[in-house]
């Protein structure tokens, strides 16, 4: 179903998600919204690349329990041909396996279907701006699956202090617009030192670069 056009500005959603109440729930939550426009939302993940192509969403929330290809098969699959799109899974998993397995598919984001409202608007915000946003228990989750690997790196060494600082902000969540905030700099500044941590960790990806900052202990 693809709703009526909104402002130019707004960032552009699509929606995977098979539960009537939650997906009509989200539906009317984002016809209020000036600055989100929902494109269309789909009951399943059978034609996403097709479903991806046509509309060019800036953001997906993608549910895990779908029928027929789950979520996280899903997000692998759009990881093939769509590298810059963010997905966040929107999902009543808490589980660890769930959680990194959608991560490292190449989720950029993790939100419970518990969220509020507004927590679901922000994160969608956020992450068009550079964030990766996650529920406050996902996130400790994510700390404590890794914790106690005893994975050290080199890499660690080449990173400067100040771009530890930023990676470890990231690893909360933080936009850049907070990052700058936080650190009293420029965007253009942020943009700048996150560029050397990609190329410094040899990632692509914000949701890459904190996965190997938690894997590799490398804000320790």
């Amino acid at each position: 179903m693809t709703l009526a056009e909104t402002d130019d500005l707004a960032v552009k959603i699509i929606i995977y998600e098979d539960n009537a109440d939650y997906g009509d729930a989200l539906r009317i939550l984002f016809s209020h919204e000036k600055d989100i426009e929902l494109l269309s939302l789909f009951t399943n993940c059978s034609t996403v690349k097709e479903d991806i192509e046509a509309l060019k969403p800036e953001v997906i929330l993608m549910d895990i329990d779908m029928p027929g290809m789950n979520g996280i098969e899903a997000v692998r699959k759009i990881r093939q041909f769509n590298k810059v799109v963010d997905i966040i899974m929107v999902t009543i998993f808490d589980r660890d396996e769930h959680i990194f397995k959608a991560l490292q598919a190449g989720a950029t984001g993790y939100l419970l279907k518990t969220s509020s409202p507004d927590k679901i608007k922000e994160s969608i915000k956020e992450v068009h701006n550079g964030g990766a946003p996650m529920s406050a228990g996902i996130a400790r989750k994510v700390m404590s699956f890794f914790a106690g690997t005893g994975n050290t790196s080199a890499e660690a060494d080449n990173l400067s202090i100040r771009e530890k600082e930023v990676l470890g902000l990231l690893v909360k969540g933080y936009s850049y617009k907070m990052i700058a905030a936080s650190l009293h700099i420029s965007i253009n500044t942020v943009s700048f030192h996150i560029k050397k941590i990609y190329e410094k960790l040899h990632v692509n990806s914000m949701s890459e670069a904190v996965a190997k900052a938690i894997q590799g202990n490398l804000l320790d």
